[in-house]
């Protein structure tokens, strides 16, 4: 429906208004396990009630109306219904086959509203965002308090999942993707690579944005990042926009935002919640109330894209749509250069700044007791000697396992799950060291933060070196 070209334009010229809480609208219909089975689903063996997708096909009505009950409270960006559409999330209901239809069917869904009210007003056009929910998986950190080293879901899956709904949102008509609600930037990196192969394969070129969120009072991700941290992970990234959404109220996130707002060059998104929930799980923050603090956020030039997440309606939307009319535009900052890595906290290299203490005893080819440590599978105390390098001043860790007598492979993915267990650990930035492609990119597939690779070399010829740093860039 629009072009690239179209929303970069007019975030230059003006605040643009996402839409509000989808789940929020489809609870006021009270619909009922027959509601969601539809016809289509009615002997299927799992209960359905709550798969909210779903009804993208079995009640594609009640999903339409919800849409234009948003673009006509002043809208610019609608979501699809499909939040929840990758096949790990659709897992719980047993409806994995139906993905790609869910995908496909909720953007067309989406897509002729938005045509719909374009039309009425052409100087105002409307976008469809394709929504790409978290997963109720992460790809960082073990289900398991007992086995810290285990990991529910690969990357390799992650990835395969996201693509799978990229690829649907595409179909379906979809004019920018966005990632969001984004607890694990592992999770966000395997997103992005995903939707980066099924930009590829279908020969396209749209925005995508990025949403992450802030779990509490800490500023960090549920994962463990402070938001500088989650910053510089997804600086490689090529995107539209970076914001935050959900878990908090517009109040509680105005400090993230100013600090996202102020260390990023991009433009800024945000779509809070209608403040905190109460004892019953229930959103009460009032129009009016909300459009003050978003107020805020506009006078202070924080955000260029606005919106609501839980607890929102098309009254919030409302409100926030007719503040946003007269405030002036976020221009962007620009890209300040420099080293920038992170673990689960940032480090930042700039002119001027002191030299950096790289940790090298978590190295097999250097350290006699590590490898003898890693060949006995004592990890207890090979952590060990990854947490004195840090108390001691190391701000990036070299990991090493090439040794004829390992799997290194195996052993780099072993070592790094738990070494990222350790938050005292994980805070500072690791350098995969490996002089085989195959275990350096094993390694980044389990790293959520920017990392250093050492190294690829060119004796192999430059074309494979040009795509092995391509492969390399793709991780973050």
């Amino acid at each position: 429906m629009n072009t690239p070209k179209d929303i970069t334009t007019l975030l230059g010229e003006r605040i643009l208004v996402l839409d509000g809480a989808m789940g929020t609208m489809i609870q006021r219909y009270d619909l009922s396990e027959a509601d969601f089975r539809g016809e289509r689903f009615k002997s299927h063996p799992r209960n359905l009630k709550g798969n909210n997708d779903l009804l993208s096909l079995t009640r594609p009505d009640i999903i339409r109306e919800i849409h234009e009950s948003y673009l006509e409270a002043g809208a610019d960006i609608i979501e699809t219904n499909t939040f929840n559409s990758t096949s790990i999330s659709q897992s719980d209901y047993g409806t994995e086959s139906l993905v790609r239809e869910m995908n496909v069917a909720s953007a067309r869904i989406a897509l002729e509203a938005a045509e719909k009210f374009t039309l009425l007003t052409p100087e105002k056009p409307r976008f469809v965002a394709g929504s790409m929910g978290p997963t109720n998986k992460t790809t960082s950190l073990s289900p398991d308090v007992n086995d810290p080293g285990f990991r529910a879901v690969s990357f390799d899956v992650m990835k395969a999942a996201y693509r799978e709904q990229a690829e649907g949102l595409l179909e379906g008509g979809a004019d920018l993707l966005l990632v969001e609600t984004i607890f694990d930037t592992l999770n966000a990196k395997a997103a992005l690579m995903g939707i980066e192969e099924a930009l590829s394969e279908a020969g396209r070129k749209i925005p995508v944005m990025v949403s992450g969120t802030i779990t509490d009072a800490s500023g960090r991700t549920l994962s463990g990042q402070t938001l500088e941290a989650f910053i510089h992970s997804l600086d490689h990234a090529e995107i539209l926009s970076i914001g935050l959404n959900c878990s908090l109220g517009a109040g509680e996130l105005r400090p993230y935002l100013e600090e996202l707002a102020g260390k990023t060059h991009r433009f800024v998104s945000v779509h809070p919640n209608a403040g905190l929930p109460n004892q019953f799980g229930e959103y009460e923050e009032t129009p009016e109330q909300m459009s003050v603090h978003i107020k805020d956020f506009l006078d202070e030039g924080f955000v260029n894209i606005v919106g609501g997440c839980c607890g929102t309606t098309p009254g919030h939307i409302r409100k926030i749509a007719s503040v946003a009319a007269g405030s002036r535009v976020r221009n962007l900052p620009e890209k300040r250069r420099g080293l920038k890595l992170s673990g689960l906290e940032p480090l930042t290299a700039y002119e001027g700044s002191n030299f950096i203490n790289i940790g090298e005893r978590c190295n097999v080819a250097g350290s006699k007791k590590f490898a003898r440590l890693i060949r006995e599978k004592n990890y207890e105390e090979a952590l060990e000697i990854a947490r004195r390098q840090v108390e001691d001043g190391a701000q990036i860790l070299d990991i090493n396992m090439d040794d004829a007598m390992l799997d290194a492979e195996r052993e780099m993915v072993t070592f790094l799950n738990l070494l990222l267990s350790e938050p005292e650990i994980a805070r500072v930035p690791l350098m995969i060291d490996s002089s085989n492609f195959r275990v350096i990119e094993a390694g980044l597939k389990c790293i959520q933060g920017k990392a250093i690779v050492n190294s690829i070399s060119l004796k192999e010829g430059e074309e494979q070196f040009l795509e092995q740093a391509r492969i390399i860039r793709s991780y973050g």
